[in-house]
């Protein structure tokens, strides 16, 4: 058993909550200590991708805990030292833009914020339509920034969708061994 605690964050990327949720217990199965945390849109919105109270539940099984989803449950992440990285999977170009300006107004925000305050690592898996446009320098931004990496990402429908990218859930579990030895997985860029 591993003896650090990963703080799951979600927004509201609703398409890629499967992809979470795998990567949820894969995390659970390699020994992890899962923190669920979930933004206020992620853990109360319906959509077609399924029921909030299901998508809640089933993330709560997994992890064996009570997910965080409020702005003041996310505060005490930092200063109780919960976690030893916060991961967002998914973090929408909404929460990248707000991270970027030091917005927090969302539990998602907050725990980030939060952790970082005590300079601990902040791993992001990015799942934006945008991210090619309006946010492509919010990515560059925060590239820059102590403690923030990045799950590697590419574009998922450069046709359709060209200005979208998502990360690669499948390399999670190596991301964040990186991250938690201070260095960004590479190429982040596939």
């Amino acid at each position: 058993m591993k003896d650090i605690t990963i703080g799951f964050a979600m927004c509201g990327s609703f398409c890629t909550f499967a992809k979470a949720k795998e990567t949820l217990k894969e995390l659970v199965a390699l020994g992890y200590d899962v923190l669920p945390i979930m933004s206020e849109n992620a853990f109360s919105t319906d959509t077609r991708f399924g029921k909030a109270a299901d998508i809640n539940a089933e993330i709560e099984r997994i992890t064996g805990k009570r997910i965080i989803n409020t702005i003041a449950d996310a505060e005490p992440i930092g200063p109780k030292e919960m976690c030893d990285i916060i991961l967002i999977a998914p973090c929408t170009g909404n929460t990248l833009a707000k991270l970027t300006a030091g917005i927090t107004d969302t539990s998602v925000t907050m725990a980030a914020k939060s952790h970082l305050r005590i300079l601990r690592p902040v791993l992001i898996a990015l799942a934006s339509n945008d991210a090619l446009g309006a946010n492509a320098k919010n990515i560059g931004q925060m590239m820059n920034r102590k403690h923030i990496y990045f799950v590697p990402f590419s574009q998922d429908d450069h046709k359709k969708k060209p200005n979208s990218l998502v990360a690669d859930f499948s390399l999670i579990p190596e991301a964040l061994e990186a991250a938690l030895g201070s260095k960004q997985l590479e190429p982040v860029i596939k």
